[in-house]
């Protein structure tokens, strides 16, 4: 190379633009893309195989950290070089504020991004050791959202108060706002109080079946103020979750076993003979069940026109479907037995006795 172009080289280097050579514009250029590019291979190479370790072992704490690093760390490293490379540069005043002031924001961004994924996994871990686990899991979208929000505020005041603004008034007038808006909208507020209770302390979930009152059905969708029933006809309920923890709540999903009771009745004219076996009967018929678990089965009582019987049993489910299926299959089973046995029925009637000449007659009606 001659001597006039090294001449002309260093005299371009030296050449001044914004209180910066040539020079320092292509040193700060070098930093920065040497940097990012030992990041680059770092995520590529290093971070890929942690990351195929993680998948290996059988914790999930060692992929959430890996996974965190690969979310935020990379991204804060790259603004970091960034960030140092242009510092080496002679900057304005004005200049450097606006670097600070992107450089804040953007690291707080990831920091609460950070915060919010790292609550999200503890309720995660939290939810999936309860029983039905998974499926609850499906629900912490009304809880992240509300967390969300808290670490977002708390967030965006230490942001605030990095970037030298007096965040005491800013949370002062927060706070007398927020007595405000608390006192208008109170019956929000306490439905999602009480939205809370549901989640954590669980009397019903998605897929119970409950009684509210005089109103049941299957429950839907448990939502940040309502929770959504659909009742036995088909149409839906909708109910604040006030309503819903003031309320006296029925859940049938929670039952290991169903309790059932009921009576057969035959008529007077029924043998002694007869009347003594249909219990031991009643009993075969109800043993003869899947599912069932046998408890009694007596000569209760007197009727006004009728031998009363009274059936106790257990069916060990709580689909109310095949409660039915078994009580219908038992029904059949009595009206069988009580045919091949010659007994009948009983039902209301009445009798009248008419006076003959010598002996009264009884005469008996049935009541339609």
């Amino acid at each position: 190379m001659r001597l006039e172009e090294v001449f002309e080289i260093d005299e371009v280097l030296e050449r001044v633009y914004y209180d910066n050579t040539v020079q320092d514009y292509l040193v700060t250029f070098g930093l920065v893309f040497l940097g990012l590019l030992i990041v680059r291979a770092f995520k590529h190479v290093v971070l890929a195989r942690l990351i195929r370790w993680a998948d290996r072992t059988d914790t999930n704490f060692d992929n959430y950290v890996v996974e965190s690093l690969d979310r935020y760390g990379i991204p804060a490293i790259y603004v970091s070089i960034v960030y140092i490379g242009i510092n080496y540069l002679v900057l304005s005043e004005r200049v450097e504020n606006i670097l600070q002031i992107a450089t804040t924001v953007i690291v707080t961004v990831l920091v609460i991004r950070f915060v919010s994924a790292t609550v999200l996994l503890l309720l995660q871990a939290y939810v999936r050791e309860q029983e039905n686990g998974e499926e609850k899991v499906k629900q912490l979208h009304g809880i992240m959202l509300i967390v969300n929000v808290i670490i977002w505020f708390i967030g965006i005041v230490f942001l605030l108060d990095n970037l030298g603004y007096d965040v005491t008034t800013v949370i002062a007038g927060l706070g007398i706002g927020g007595i405000a808006v608390a006192l208008a909208a109170q019956n929000i507020l306490g439905d999602l109080f009480n939205y809370f209770v549901i989640f954590f302390d669980r009397p019903f979930e998605v897929g119970d079946f409950i009684i509210i009152d005089q109103k049941m059905g299957v429950v839907e969708y448990v939502g940040i103020k309502t929770t959504r029933i659909k009742s036995l006809s088909g149409e839906q309920l909708v109910f604040s979750n006030s309503d819903l923890t003031n309320s006296r709540i029925h859940n049938y999903k929670r039952m290991q076993r169903r309790r059932v009771l009921f009576k057969v009745s035959a008529v007077y004219q029924t043998p002694y003979e007869l009347v003594q076996r249909i219990p031991g009967v009643l009993k075969a018929v109800v043993q003869q069940q899947d599912l069932v678990e046998f408890d009694r089965a007596h000569f209760a009582s007197y009727g006004d026109s009728s031998l009363d019987f009274e059936v106790v049993y257990y069916v060990l489910s709580s689909d109310y479907n095949k409660y039915m299926d078994v009580q219908q299959a038992i029904n059949l089973g009595i009206f069988q037995e009580f045919h091949r046995m010659g007994v009948e029925f009983a039902y209301p009637t009445r009798t009248l006795y008419v006076a003959a000449q010598d002996q009264p007659q009884p005469v008996r009606e049935g009541i339609m």
